[in-house]
């Protein structure tokens, strides 16, 4: 009986009944038989999206018109496309010298191994079943790419090739909302074809492997200035379509800049701490010396003044109870009754104090450079902030590494991004081929990280698009703020050093100016704190009282005659 219910299958376990086993089991054998030593040293470079930022806008990342591949090719919304693949495939074997398709998938058969390496996922299906199905695809992909390869007396040639089919497809103007749609699918990250399968169909095409190659960068090169966010790249480079694995990547490389330098000491592995703290927590407060200079601050002013009521004043600062109050600690000053209430408010006031004027005490700005960005969005304040306190933003015409802060112009300097239709979908999808892929710092998402932080609403973007950091070409400043503000959050904590100093240099200049100090403390410690407001007007009591007292035992009208006459004189 034990034996029999061992036999018996858990309850948990769900058979597939798509599944072959035995395929499965021929399959492993033949490829653990085979021994491909000339696959080593290619990278995978096709990933499945991660997690994170699938769950943000999974619309995104998965094709809506088109399969290119295996990972979407067997779902039955995108298999009605298979008839226009299907088509492009014929039309693309009347070009081949003296071969067929069939042929071709020889070819790519032999290369098995060497697409299976590029993908990150398993694919579950035979070597013959991919062949044919990159082939199909490939023919496809090559085809929509004419259509950035044409010149402009050759469009009404090239629109004639075409079939009635695919016309309403492929637009040589770019203005049909399907041509928009493939277009956003060929880019994303799950949706890639290797490049080197549209190499082997376009030296079957032409005379040479020079002559193909050169075709395809002029392919490549025309497809990625309509999709590059940065329009006014001056010196776009010479493509080399042998060095990339596809065209998402290719992008990829092309607008972040690639730094010989990619030190570990970058890359900063996430820490629990510093990731649940709030904002306000990168400040380390405690030091002992502010009362201290929060006296030494009232008695140089108050040293300036004259008169019997000052020196009455100045006399019981310099008595003994105070000067003992001085000389404590400041964490035991703040446990007395009364003084706690002033404990945040003191340290706020000095701790801005210290990081501009004295060097030598610690700048949270300074401290925050070395630690971990936090999970939360990044800390700078907005466009409008930004510009309400005198800085100055700044268009300029090349990539990522064109951004900075200058301080002594306090003008912020920003690549020009154009944004139209396809540049969520392409954002998104360089972010999560970045994730996955980059082995350094994440400087495109740390990007999109700044742009998120500055603009929050379509003010904003209004401004910035005045000023030619902005090209919108989407339908209002809304929908660019709400793209911005849609992306997601970094999958790994990282640390990108000219974009931080930037983000440093704006942040010091803001929280330098008095009317931001004085407006955040107002916010923070009178408006928003009943307590200290309740303390102030016992102070003020207390000083009346004071001042009553005082004047019934002494004459105040010596003193404050004078004043009072000015006054009656004045009204």
């Amino acid at each position: 009986m034990a034996s029999s219910n061992n036999q018996q299958p858990s309850p948990n376990t769900h058979h597939n009944p798509l599944f072959d086993e035995f395929r499965w089991v021929i399959q492993i054998r033949h490829s653990l038989e085979e021994d491909h030593d000339d696959d080593i040293g290619i990278p995978v470079s096709i990933f499945n999206v991660p997690k994170p930022l699938q769950l943000s806008k999974p619309e995104a990342y998965v094709p809506q018109l088109i399969a290119l591949g295996p990972y979407h090719h067997w779902r039955p919304e995108l298999y009605e496309m298979e008839r226009y693949k299907l088509a492009a495939a014929r039309r693309t074997q009347k070009h081949f010298h003296s071969i067929k398709l069939p042929q071709l998938v020889e070819q790519f058969t032999k290369l098995e191994h060497k697409i299976r390496a590029h993908y990150h996922r398993y694919l579950d299906f035979s070597g013959e079943t991919l062949s044919w199905m990159m082939a199909v695809d490939a023919s496809f992909l090559r085809e929509f790419l004419q259509v950035y390869a044409v010149e402009e007396e050759e469009e009404g040639k090239a629109l004639r090739r075409l079939s009635s089919r695919m016309s309403h497809l492929v637009d040589y103007t770019g203005r049909k909302s399907a041509h928009n749609v493939i277009l956003r699918d060929i880019m994303m990250l799950e949706n890639q074809l290797p490049l080197f399968l549209l190499r082997k169909i376009m030296e079957l095409q032409c005379s040479s492997t020079d002559a193909a190659d050169e075709k395809l960068a002029k392919m490549v090169t025309s497809l990625l200035k309509e999709l590059s966010p940065f329009k006014l790249m001056e010196n776009f480079p010479c493509i080399d379509v042998t060095q990339h694995a596809h065209l998402l990547e290719l992008l990829y490389c092309v607008i972040v800049p690639q730094s010989d330098e990619q030190t570990e000491d970058n890359e900063i592995e996430e820490q629990n701490d510093d990731a649940g703290a709030p904002k306000e927590g990168r400040q380390s407060y405690g030091n002992s010396g502010h009362v201290k200079q929060l006296f030494n601050s009232v008695w140089n002013v108050g040293s300036t003044l004259n008169g019997a009521p000052v020196r009455f004043i100045r006399g019981i600062i310099v008595s003994r109870p105070v000067k003992f109050v001085v000389q404590l600690p400041w964490k035991i000053l703040t446990g007395l009754p009364g003084f706690s209430i002033l404990k945040q408010p003191v340290e706020y006031v000095f701790s801005l104090q210290g990081g501009q004027e004295n060097t030598k005490v610690s700048n949270p700005l300074d401290a925050s450079v070395s630690r971990p960005p936090l999970v939360e969005e990044i800390m700078i304040p907005s466009v409008t902030e930004l510009i309400s306190s005198g800085v100055k933003f700044s268009p300029t015409n090349g990539d990522l590494t064109t951004i900075a802060f200058d301080v002594k112009t306090v003008t912020f300097h920003l690549p020009t991004v154009s944004l139209d239709v396809n540049s969520d979908v392409i954002l998104r999808n360089l972010v999560a081929y970045e994730a996955s892929a980059a082995m350094g710092p994440l400087v495109f998402t740390r990007y999109t990280e700044l742009m998120n932080g500055i603009i929050d609403t379509e003010e904003d973007v209004r401004l910035l698009r005045e000023r030619g950091v902005v090209l919108n070409r989407m339908k209002s400043d809304a929908q660019v703020a709400k793209l911005w503000n849609g992306m997601s959050r970094s999958v790994r904590l990282t640390r990108v050093p000219f974009l931080d100093k930037a983000i440093e240099d704006a942040n010091k200049y803001h929280d330098g100016r008095w009317r931001v100090k004085t407006g955040r403390f107002m916010k923070r410690y009178v408006f928003g704190s009943w307590q200290v407001l309740t303390f102030v007007a016992a102070i003020l009591l207390l000083l009346l009282t004071g001042l009553q007292a005082f004047c019934s035992v002494y004459t105040c009208s010596r003193w404050f005659g004078g004043v009072m006459n000015n006054v009656q004189k004045q009204n």
